[in-house]
């Protein structure tokens, strides 16, 4: 097989000690990779001005593939995630995360195997977050048809090359009504075209119990962004860490493999960072390549690794990096008592984004909502032009109209401003100009129906 050239960043902390790990066991194996290193991480912030550079996703792109070691992500503030960094730039649209038990990792359970299909690029990872008020911070959850079919595709078309029987998609839609709604929407109609794979659907929350109750009872789970960064690393305490716990980032034309787990700078240049994760991903790699009898043979000589009790101390061992290194190098070429049982390649799946729209009706405007800053209703206008108030939510419960319930006011209001008439944007301009100067607002959402259906969320309280 002739070597494709896969892009390598090394990332930050640990990260560039697994990554070296990495290339001495496919040197080893004699794998069909040639590695074009690029930068990413915080060593970036200095030398680029940010932490993903311009030449890291032009290489990317040119090459297709991509195995990423961990980089660092500040918490509440700092630079953007060069996760999500990527994944949105190069719609990597399905994140893809096997879970399963490995021998010689002592867990809770010992027949996990599971994997977990991530719509990639939306839900709250969006990044629109605003400060309404001094009080009230507003983040935007956006789940779309075609981000929803992508994923749902991708799982399905994967289950079928894997052999995998059955399909769970996970959500809240009964209270997220609108945006789970949807996902759950499209889940089915893409599950309509595959009828030799069964599906179903649970909610997150309930799914979270059954995981840690039986989770051998589930094959494939498809999940909204938010849901499925939870879940995949629940999944991955139950095969022991994310230590243990591969990743893929799965576009049309592009695929970033990466660990999940962080960049410990606390332990970086110690030699006691455990390259599992990062090995893992790369035998996922090595599968999506077409690679898989190299991908085979670098499992079995992890796994024999394991079984002989040759770990790193965060998954109960008491090797370094260098000793776990060189024993899976030592062991490439030798057969372990449990061998893989990967059915073949994880396929480059390709989905059209014509295969992904849907036909829509007219929609029809009836209203707004509009986000006030006051903590006095009585203040609110009760009609202006074509539009009247309907109601008041203050944290999403009704406190209008009706008996105001004892809870908390907040200085943000949403005031739903409706109308029997379908309205026109000049309706709707000219409510906002006749809006009372003193009270300002913030954002507005124009309501709409589709053949008599109202398209927006009710408040809690009605």
């Amino acid at each position: 097989m002739l070597k494709q050239t896969v892009t390598l960043i090394k990332g930050d902390g640990i990260g560039p000690e697994i990554a070296e790990a990495v290339k001495r066991i496919f040197e080893a194996a004699n794998a069909p990779v040639a590695w074009e290193e690029a930068d990413a991480g915080l060593y970036c912030i200095e030398k680029y001005g940010n932490g993903l550079p311009k030449e890291t996703l032009e290489s990317i792109t040119r090459n297709g593939i991509a195995l990423k070691s961990p980089t660092t992500t500040p918490i509440g503030g700092g630079h953007k995630s060069i996760n999500v960094t990527i994944r949105k730039t190069l719609e990597l649209f399905a994140n893809v995360r096997p879970c399963k038990t490995f021998p010689g990792i002592k867990t809770r359970y010992d027949n996990v195997d599971l994997i977990i299909v991530r719509e990639n690029v939306e839900d709250t990872y969006g990044g629109i977050e605003h400060q309404q008020t001094p009080e009230v911070a507003q983040c935007l959850r956006l789940i779309t048809s075609i981000g929803s079919r992508a994923a749902a595709r991708y799982a399905f078309e994967m289950a079928g090359i894997e052999g995998r029987k059955k399909i769970t998609c996970v959500h809240k839609a009964n209270i997220q009504k609108m945006t789970d709604g949807l996902f759950l929407r499209s889940f089915n109609d893409v599950a309509a075209n595959y009828p030799t794979i069964d599906n179903n659907d649970i909610l997150i929350d309930n799914l979270c119990m059954q995981l840690v109750i039986k989770p051998e009872q589930f094959d494939v789970l498809v999940l909204p962004n938010l849901f499925g960064d939870i879940v995949s690393d629940l999944c991955a305490g139950l095969i022991g860490g994310l230590g243990v716990a591969p990743g893929g980032n799965i576009g049309s034309d592009a695929a970033v493999f990466e660990a999940v787990h962080g960049s410990a700078p606390d332990i970086a240049g110690k030699n006691l960072a455990n390259p599992t994760a990062l090995l893992l991903s790369s035998i996922q790699m090595l599968r999506y390549m077409g690679a898989t009898a190299y991908a085979d043979l670098i499992e079995n000589a992890l796994t024999m690794t394991l079984e002989a009790g040759v770990k790193t101390r965060d998954i109960g061992g008491s090797s370094s990096t260098e000793e776990y290194t060189n024993a899976i190098c030592e062991n490439i070429g030798k057969l372990p008592s449990v061998l893989s049982d990967a059915v073949q390649t994880n396929s480059r799946v390709r989905i059209a984004r014509e295969q992904l729209r849907v036909e829509q009706s007219p929609w029809n405007i009836r209203g707004v909502d509009i986000f006030v800053k006051t903590t006095d209703i009585s203040l609110l206008p009760r009609t202006l032009g074509k539009l009247t108030l309907s109601m008041v939510s203050n944290r999403g419960t009704k406190i209008y109209p009706g008996e105001i319930p004892d809870i908390v006011i907040v200085d943000c209001q949403r005031c739903r401003y409706t109308s029997n008439e379908t309205l026109t944007n000049d309706d709707i301009l000219e409510f906002l100009n006749a809006f009372p100067t003193d009270l300002p607002w913030m954002h507005i959402e124009k309501l709409h129906e589709e053949n008599g259906v109202a398209l927006y969320s009710k408040a809690q309280g009605e």
